[in-house]
């Protein structure tokens, strides 16, 4: 037989396996429902790493093919031709940290359209019809803990406090502001002076500290949403020598924040759980795919870490590989 009838009878057995029969995790078309993607918020970030680890390690165990496409930032611009890439390829299931609440509506809607599953990780939608589950910290309560731990930090000392935000529009770190808003009125030594948007940017965040600390002389306290506001944050102090003298409460536990708390820069950190989040995810596409029990909304825990507990809290250290 030539290499051109065995070509063309590979491209008729192709086309004749796009009709699809219905099998458990079939995604009723020329899709694998054995494989799973993960499509994290950005790449090479600790907390996204971590949540990959989890999200392999419980696909895997099931006998799911995985893949993960991460933007380079989060942007929901860099995201969006990521989604449509795999939606081309029609997985069973996909895993997502939508980096707009709003953005990703129209091109996460069509994963589901096309009889994909999708989970949110992480960060979710405005629009709850789209995902069939959705794993997140409590991310209001990890708010609430750092104005509360914040408190401790100060005692009955008086100062203003400030927020960084990465971008509005992300729903994780909209509600830790809110959690933190709602939280620090409470303690009245504590003078509010409200948030500002980094962009996501490390820079961004520690020139809007400096820019604070020249207009606020009695900052005594910040709290930074995630990461990457957390490590510019840390820089902003160290260039203005404030470091301890404002006692910084960072979100997140990266190997950075971990060596800055160590070393008294950060005063706290709020760590949430993302090998948790990855794995549980993994297992509600699972059940999605199989038939089996979903469950619409999970929330995972949070802990505050300072210098006296770091050794009994290391279970809560992000990774940088798996």
């Amino acid at each position: 037989m030539s290499t051109r009838t065995v070509a063309l009878l590979g491209a008729a057995l192709l086309l004749a396996g796009c009709g699809g029969g219905g099998q458990i995790g079939d995604t009723g078309g020329s899709g694998d429902g054995k494989r799973m993607v993960l499509i994290p918020g950005a790449a090479a970030e600790p907390f996204y790493i971590s949540m990959e680890c989890g999200f392999r390690e419980a696909a895997g165990a099931k006998g799911y093919a995985v893949d993960v496409q991460a933007p380079a930032k989060f942007d929901s611009t860099l995201q969006t031709p990521i989604v449509t890439g795999v939606l081309a390829n029609k997985p069973g299931a996909v895993l997502i940290a939508p980096t707009d609440d709003k953005a990703m509506a129209g091109p996460m809607k069509q994963l589901k359209d096309a009889g994909i599953k999708v989970v949110e990780v992480d960060t979710k939608l405005e629009d709850t019809s789209v995902a069939v589950s959705t794993v997140s910290s409590d991310n209001e309560q990890g708010g609430r803990l750092a104005a509360q731990t914040l408190a401790q930090l100060v005692g009955d000392k008086s100062g203003s406090v400030l927020v960084l935000n990465t971008k509005a529009g992300t729903s994780t770190t909209d509600a830790r502001a809110k959690g933190f808003e709602d939280e620090v009125v409470k303690h009245p030594n504590l003078r509010y002076v409200g948030q500002q948007y980094t962009d996501n940017e490390p820079d961004q965040a520690a020139s809007k500290l400096t820019a604070t600390l020249a207009a606020n002389a009695d900052l005594i306290g910040v709290f930074a949403t995630n990461l990457n506001t957390g490590e510019g944050a840390s820089t902003g102090l160290r260039n203005a020598g404030r470091t301890g003298s404002v006692n910084l409460v960072g979100f997140d536990a990266s190997p950075k924040q971990v060596e800055d708390l160590r070393a008294g820069v950060v005063q706290a950190l709020i760590a949430q759980d993302p090998a948790t989040i990855g794995r549980t995810g993994a297992e509600q596409a699972i059940a999605a795919l199989e038939g089996g029990d979903v469950k619409r909304d999970i929330e995972t825990n949070l802990v505050a870490i300072t210098q006296a507990d770091l050794q009994a809290k290391e279970k809560y250290f992000y990774k940088q590989k798996c």
